[in-house]
C-alpha cells in the first residue's frame, strides 16, 4: 500500500534484546507530545509515502525508524515478491514529514538514509521461500544526526511499544495501530484504529498475521506498526488482502523480520526501543 503507487520463543525474545526508555539514545528522546519523528510519522522516498512503525537503536547509538521494504520498491502495487522486485539502493534519502494531504507532502521535519532493506538482503542471499519473500517486508532508515533530538519512540494515542510479541496472533485478538496516510487529509482522529486478528495460518510459518479493522489500512499506511493487547509490537503492515479475505490487512511478523535483519544487515545490537509513554489500549 505504498502511495502514491498502491503498493516464539524465549530464545528468540532474548536475541531481540529490548531497549527500555533510557536505553542507548533514550537520554536524547524528545518529549512525546512535541516529537516531530515518531511511530506514525509519514516517510517519503522518491515521492512515495509510507508510515513509520517503530524506533530502533544499535550498539553504536545510531537511531533508526522502520517502514516497509516495499516503500522503497520500484515495482507496481501488485509486485509484492521481495525476492524479485527491484528496489532503490541503500543510501537513498528519505524525508520525514507531517501535515500532508493528497496534493501536498506537508512539512519536512527531518531526513534519513535507507540503510537496510529486507528485499535487497533477500535478493543478495538468493532467498527463494515464497512465504519469506512475501512477508519479510522491513526497511530501516537511519535518522540524520541533526534530527535525532526530534525523535520519540512512543506510538501516538496508544503509547508503547512495551516489547516484542513472539507468539503470533489468534482469531479474535485485538490489535492496535496508528496509520497516518495523507489520504486521510491530516484528520488526526482517523489515525488511531484497532483491528481483530483472523488467526494465523500455520502454513505461513509465523511470518504473516491477517486481520480486519474498522478502517482498513489504505495507501500510505504501509509500514505502520501493530501492537498486541499488552502493547508489544506484533508486526508491520505489508499488504491489503484481495483473496481469500477481501479488505483484510496482512502484517509481517516483527520478531522474525528483526531476527533476519540482525543476521544479515551488519547492524550490531539492533533492537526495538520501548515507548516512553505507557500503553493504554481499550478498556
Amino acid at each position: 500500500m505504498r502511495a502514491p503507487a498502491l503498493a516464539a520463543s524465549v530464545i528468540l525474545a532474548a536475541a531481540l534484546t529490548l531497549g527500555g526508555p533510557g536505553a542507548h539514545a533514550g537520554d536524547r528522546w524528545a518529549p512525546a507530545d512535541r516529537a516531530a519523528i515518531h511511530p506514525g510519522t509519514m516517510m517519503y522516498t522518491k515521492g512515495a509515502q509510507c508510515t513509520a512503525n517503530f524506533v530502533y537503536t544499535d550498539r553504536a547509538r545510531h537511531v533508526y525508524v522502520g517502514y516497509a521494504a516495499h516503500c522503497a520498491g520500484k515495482g507496481a502495487a501488485t509486485d509484492t515478491d521481495g525476492c524479485a522486485t527491484k528496489s532503490l539502493p541503500l543510501g537513498t534519502k528519505v524525508s520525514f514529514r507531517e501535515g500532508g494531504n493528497p496534493a501536498d507532502e506537508g512539512t519536512r521535519v527531518g531526513t534519513g538514509r535507507l540503510v537496510y532493506s529486507s528485499w535487497l538482503a533477500m535478493q543478495e542471499l538468493g532467498t527463494t521461500d515464497a512465504i519469506t519473500c512475501a512477508y519479510n517486508d522491513l526497511a530501516l532508515v537511519r535518522v540524520a544526526a541533526r534530527d535525532v533530538a526530534s525523535v520519540n519512540p512512543s506510538v501516538p494515542f496508544w503509547g508503547g511499544p512495551t516489547g516484542i510479541d513472539t507468539d503470533g496472533t489468534a482469531a479474535g485478538d485485538r490489535l492496535y495501530t496508528y496509520g497516518n496516510s495523507s489520504l486521510r487529509g491530516g484528520v488526526e482522529p482517523l489515525s488511531p484504529h484497532t483491528g481483530v486478528g483472523l488467526g494465523d495460518d500455520p502454513a505461513d510459518g509465523g511470518w504473516s498475521h491477517p486481520l480486519y479493522s474498522a478502517t482498513p489500512g489504505i495507501p500510505g499506511d504501509s509500514g505502520s506498526g501493530f501492537l498486541a493487547d499488552d502493547g508489544t509490537a506484533v508486526g508491520v503492515l505489508s499488504t491489503i488482502g484481495l483473496a481469500p479475505l477481501p479488505a483484510s490487512n496482512y502484517i509481517g511478523d516483527l520478531a522474525k523480520e528483526l531476527a533476519f535483519a540482525r543476521a544479515h544487515a551488519g547492524l550490531s545490537g539492533l533492537r526495538l526501543v520501548r515507548g516512553t509513554e505507557p500503553f493504554t489500549g481499550l478498556p
